[in-house]
């Protein structure tokens, strides 16, 4: 799978650098395998309905949407409460 970053998640990344390397590791595990059991990759619904959402710690998530079957645009990247308000 390919990953493109939108400039929402590329501002926000660079906010979190104290866990960019558990981003950077997640993202590669995601483009490896998207549905890694470790990544907890679901579906949104509400106002993130069509998007989906993978875990980056125990509190931080990253939202994606599928452009393609093969390539992925990561949306945003927060805490849980920030995201889902």
């Amino acid at each position: 799978m390919k990953v493109v970053l939108h400039k929402h998640f590329k501002k926000n990344y660079k906010k979190f650098q104290a866990i960019q390397n558990k981003i950077d590791e997640r993202l590669v595990l995601f483009m490896k395998d998207p549905f890694n059991p470790i990544l907890n990759n679901h579906a949104l619904s509400g106002e993130h309905a069509g998007r989906r959402s993978i875990n980056i710690t125990g509190d931080y998530r990253a939202i994606y949407t599928l452009l393609n079957p093969s390539l992925a645009q990561f949306i945003e990247v927060d805490t849980h409460s920030n995201l889902y308000k």
